[in-house]
Formats: C-alpha cells, structure tokens, sequence
C-alpha cells in the first residue's frame, strides 16, 4: 500500500489526526493506483501548445476585493497565472472571544476570488510553507479531471506544485481543499474560494444585452464550529491538530456556531463595510462551499441574477432573495438607485442576526423622493 510521507511537524499535529490517518493512506493509495491505471489506458488528448499562448501574471487580492480584470476579453486565450500560499492561522470570530484555527490560501477566509475567461489557461502555484503542520491540495469545482485538481496538488509542509487547467465553462464557481480522508474539517476550517470564469465577449442578459458592472465584490459565507468546555465557554488550543477531535464533534451535530461573511462577524461592516455610488452598478459574488444559503439585499434588489452561477444560464431578473446551494457560488449585479446603508445579509434571518452572516454597503449620492419619502415623521397619535 502507498502512503503519503509526512514531515515531524504533520505527524506532531496531535493524536487527533493520528485517528485519520488510515482513512488518509487508504484514499491516497487509490488515487495512486487509479492514475496509474489510467496511463496505462488512455492515450493523451492532443493539447494545444501552451508555449505558443501570451502568459498574464495576476497579483491576487483580499476578499472583498477583486484583482483588475477584463469584462470582455481581448484577443485570445491567454495562460493567467496565479500563486497561492497555504497559512494555518489562528483567527478571531467575533468579539464574545470565538477563535479558530483556520487553514487558509493566501491567509484569507474566504481565499482571493480569480478571474478568467472561458478558454484561458488557469495556472496555479501552490505553496504549503514548512511552517505549516498539514498536508492541503485544491479542487477547483470549475476544471474538468483528478477530482478538480485535488488528486494531483497534495502536497506537503515544505512542498508546492503547479497545476494548469483549462477553464471550459462559463460562471463562477467555487474551489476548496479536500485532502483524503479530511474535506469537511478543511472546508470548514475556512480552506475555500472562488474563481469567475466569464464569457469571452462577457456578460449577457435574458435578451442578448451586455450586463457591465462598475466594480465587484466577493462575499464568502463560512460556517464555523467551535467546541466549547464543560462550563460553556470557547475552547483555544495550540494547533490545529489539538482541535480536530472536538471540533469534528461538533461538526457532526450540523449546528454551526458562527455563520459569518469573511471569516467574522461584523467583517463587512464599518470601516471595513463595501461601498457604493448612487448609480454605480455592483456584482456580488457569493459562495457557500458548504451549506445552503439565501442571500438578499435590504433595501434592494438584484437586477439580474445567476444564482447557481453558470454564465450559459440566462440570468433571473429583480430579485429580492435568491439561493444558493452548497458548494456553489452566485452572481448578482444591481444597480444603486438610492443612498444610504444597505444590509448585505443571509436571509435565513436568525443566521444573519445571531449568528453573523451580515454585511453592510455605504452608498453616497442624492437622495430620490419619488422613490420613498417619510410623509410623516413619527409623531403621537
């Protein structure tokens, strides 16, 4: 049987993981297997000279923003390449002293959202630092084979690796790590994102119209679990492997703790809350890489609306909630009418509300009376 070889640092994560280890052998000799019984099986699929294609470098950004892009492609594909680094960090929750240990790529929850258009090449160096105690991969919902990259990019504390892949369909999808025997505890330790992959001549409408967008924001919803000690209060632990066991514990109840944007609560709000013109038209993108979820817009509406995510798919129009299933990422772009704070929220109210999955948008501009006006401040009867 083979198994994957793992640093001190990795076998140090703790007893815990020690229990998983055998389910982690046991998927990754299959994976070794299987491929090499598909090399001996298939014959290779002529591809199209990569060294002949332009190379694009894109400098990745922290959610909620976006890295510059092209709405509209110009020329033809092009390798876009990216790099992400693995951090493993302790992060804070909300303010009652919620922590985590998060495993992150490039250091956020969610990870940086990327852009491409369909037919472009996706090119990601994958770096886990020595520093680290866990072995990641990723698998890109959106690439075609090896369990969407996950089968050939485990690597290591100390390792990296380089996967490309052609991005063949249309839409925004989500990405996460999912190494054998351990997805879930990694999905939901924060280790997810998204990438948009948008239409050469880009977006369209029901009609044919092009649906253009001022600026973007990426909003990832996360569901944490955090044990809790006999008397009630949140349980800190030195490693991530010291907190497998009791947070797979409370994984298993499906009742989440925290359900928050961005990694904590209130991560979109005051300085840090999205911002807007009157006028502006804005995308939003949303992912869940786990749980279902209903996104709405207070005091707004979606314009048009691919919730599900898939470009190919003509988009639904002003809509007041719409849902996202898990594992999935959604697009909506509206356009401002009015000024104001506007509540982004999770429109299952009581995860919004307790639990955290609220964010706000700052919009400047006049304000328009045709539109609401207070006909009657409030007043005794």
């Amino acid at each position: 049987m083979t198994s994957i070889p793992f640093s001190r640092r990795t076998l140090l994560a703790g007893a815990a993981i020690a229990g998983a280890m055998t389910q982690i052998r046991q998927a990754a000799a299959q994976t070794t297997d299987a491929a090499k019984d598909l090399k001996e099986v298939l014959t290779p699929v002529a591809a199209t000279d990569i060294n002949s294609l332009p190379r694009v470098q894109v400098q990745l950004v922290d959610p909620p923003f976006v890295h510059e892009h092209e709405q509209v492609a110009t020329g033809g594909p092009k390798v876009v390449e990216f790099q992400m680094t693995i951090q493993e960090k302790k992060i804070t929750l909300d303010d009652s002293g919620a922590t985590y240990w998060a495993s992150t790529f490039n250091g956020t929850v969610p990870g940086p959202l990327m852009v491409v258009h369909e037919g472009d090449y996706v090119e990601l160096t994958l770096i886990n630092p020595e520093t680290n105690e866990l072995m990641h991969n990723i698998d890109f919902h959106s690439s075609t084979g090896a369990l969407g990259g996950g089968a050939l990019t485990q690597i290591n504390p100390g390792e990296k690796c380089v996967l490309r892949w052609k991005a063949t369909k249309p839409g925004v999808f989500v990405y996460h790590c999912a190494p054998p025997g351990m997805v879930a505890w990694h999905v939901v330790s924060g280790m997810n994102g998204a990438i948009m992959v948008l239409p050469r001549d880009g977006l369209k409408g029901r009609d044919g119209e092009a649906v253009t967008y001022d600026k973007v924001y990426y909003i990832g919803e996360q569901d944490f679990y955090v044990p809790r000690d006999e008397a009630g209060n949140w349980k800190e632990y030195d490693t991530p492997g010291e907190s497998y066991e009791d947070t797979i514990a409370v994984m298993r109840t499906l009742i989440p703790t925290h359900v928050v944007f961005n990694g904590a609560v209130g991560a979109l709000m005051g300085d840090n809350a999205m911002k807007a013109k009157v006028d502006e038209t804005v995308a939003f993108v949303h992912s869940q890489a786990n749980r279902d979820t209903r996104p709405h817009l207070i005091g707004g509406h979606g314009d048009y609306v691919w919730a599900t995510g898939k470009f190919n798919n003509p988009p639904e129009r002003g809509l007041e909630t719409w849902f996202i299933p898990g594992g999935t990422a959604g697009l909506m772009v509206y356009t401002f009418e009015q000024p104001g704070v506007y509540a982004y929220v999770n429109h299952n109210l009581i995860e919004a509300f307790e639990l955290g999955a609220a964010g706000h948008v700052v919009v400047e501009g006049d304000w328009n009376d045709d539109l609401m006006t207070q006909v009657l401040a409030p007043s005794p009867i």
